[in-house]
């Protein structure tokens, strides 16, 4: 079968890989589609050490081909999006509803794949740049077959991380100010998460002049180049700052932006040896400083809900699809994604 494969020097598009059939407690998926998210590039470009060689991919939806023993939730015909969390359900931070912070969910990849009799690790427990590939029945949520798989395959990234650092994590109340610095596919999600959330300033900062009208078609009230406006519109800092690029440099405005009892919400990925500065004396009133993973989701009742949302108008998603590929365009995906021509390019199969 067809897959994106990275081997820790070259990305190809190979038609040789194998997969393994479900074993207790999982799912085989047959991918139908699968966005290209800027963490898939930083596997490639090294800002996030994965060890090779793995099938890329982490944000994809499609249908139930098989299960193993004991999944009863979803069966063989169902549409389905995949979640990156195979987390255990078992132990304390799960059954505090905190799957992100499962340890079982963290570090620990497998290798379903392979390819001439040699092992691939998967990316992020679900390697969706393949025909099919193989997750714990917890990371397979069940969606309306109605609803587009193009679009629902961005919900368990995008949608997750950017609506879900809103929600779950900064917990944005009605009336808040909100500033989203970078308007990618991450950058987008947080500003619809802000509108849902009653936010009524939301200022979205973003260094392409061209991305104005999307993103203040996805909740932005206002627009700016650089940060250096922002305290024009908010004079006293805002509420909670989204830093969506992953430079030092944005981590520290967001930070400098913060009002009284502020926080700053990291989102964008800088290099594992990144290190970012913040002036002490400004944090003694109650500003904060806070990471995210994933949204700090709980995949099985948040896609389910975002699909709902998308049904009745509320939640954009074929919106962020900027441009579909085949997968043998890969190439091309991953420029454009690199160069920000496209909010969200997709694969398909």
């Amino acid at each position: 079968m067809r897959g994106v494969v990275f081997d820790g020097t070259r990305t190809e598009v190979v038609d040789d890989l194998e997969i393994r059939d479900p074993g207790p407690g999982e799912v085989l998926v047959a991918v139908a589609a699968a966005g290209l998210c800027h963490s898939d590039l930083s596997v490639i470009d090294g800002t996030i050490p994965f060890p090779v060689p793995v099938v890329l991919g982490h944000e994809g939806a499609g249908v139930v081909e098989a299960v193993g023993p004991g999944v009863s939730h979803v069966r063989p015909g169902d549409h389905v999006a995949l979640s990156t969390l195979a987390n255990c359900g078992t132990c304390a931070e799960c059954d505090r509803g905190r799957p992100t912070m499962c340890r079982k969910a963290i570090g620990r990849p497998g290798r379903p794949f392979s390819r001439g009799g040699k092992g691939l690790f998967q990316f992020a427990s679900n390697s969706a740049f393949a025909e099919r590939t193989l997750v714990r029945a917890v990371q397979a949520v069940k969606i309306p077959a109605d609803l587009p798989l193009t679009s629902a395959a961005l919900i368990g990234c995008g949608v997750l991380t950017g609506v879900g650092a809103v929600l779950n994590r900064a917990k944005v109340d009605r009336g808040d100010t909100v500033v989203v610095i970078g308007t990618g596919g991450i950058g987008l999600n947080v500003l619809q998460g802000a509108r849902l959330a009653g936010a009524l300033t939301v200022v979205a900062v973003d260094s392409n002049p061209a991305k104005e009208a999307v993103a203040r078609q996805f909740g932005a009230t206002h627009f700016l180049t650089s940060t250096e406006g922002v305290r024009d519109i908010l004079p006293d800092g805002a509420d909670h700052a989204f830093e969506c690029v992953g430079r030092t440099e944005l981590i520290r405005q967001a930070i400098d932006l913060l009002d009284r009892h502020g926080q700053a919400v990291l989102l964008g990925v800088p290099a594992a040896s990144a290190e970012a500065s913040f002036t002490v004396s400004s944090m003694y009133l109650d500003k904060s400083i806070l990471g995210c993973r994933y949204g700090s989701s709980r995949p099985q009742r948040d896609i389910a809900l975002y699909a709902d949302l998308y049904r009745e108008g509320r939640l954009l998603l074929d919106e962020l699809v900027t441009e579909t590929y085949p997968v043998e365009d890969f190439a091309k995906a991953a420029d454009d994604a690199h160069h920000g021509r496209v909010a969200r390019g997709v694969l398909v199969f």
